[in-house]
């Protein structure tokens, strides 16, 4: 099993390897991911990452279990996603790809699919609903 630093690593590379997307230190300490100057989403350690969806996408992903309401904010549309172990990586990358092709699709006015940042073979997600 990776440690809870490796698992962080995993998550950084794999968000860096998709197009137009950047890190930062984040608002609250941690790291800040972003397409332009649209964030979508952050880890706070090793232990929760939060992100950003619309308030209907919000309440589907948090009526489906797959996400808690924001630890902070609970009535916005941020989400937490809190990291148990190496096993929830998938699913955690899949809610970043769903808020990555959001952005991206936003900024780029005329776009109907974004590029499409495959997932290495052992990252794959088991849920296709969460993509």
């Amino acid at each position: 099993m990776a440690t809870t630093t490796k698992i962080v690593e995993i998550i950084q590379r794999e968000l860096l390897s998709w197009p137009g997307v950047a890190v930062g230190a984040g608002r609250f300490g941690g790291r800040e991911f972003h397409v332009g100057k649209r964030e979508i989403g952050h880890l706070h350690g090793d232990h929760v990452a939060d992100l950003p969806f619309p308030r209907a996408i919000r309440d589907e992903l948090v009526a489906r279990g797959v996400v808690s309401a924001h630890h902070h904010l609970p009535n916005s549309g941020w989400v937490s996603f809190y990291i148990q172990c190496e096993k929830d990586i998938p699913a955690l990358l899949a809610l970043f790809r769903r808020s990555y092709e959001r952005v991206y699709l936003l900024l780029r006015p005329g776009l109907t699919d974004p590029p499409s940042p495959a997932l290495p073979s052992d990252l794959q997600t088991p849920d296709p609903e969460l993509s």
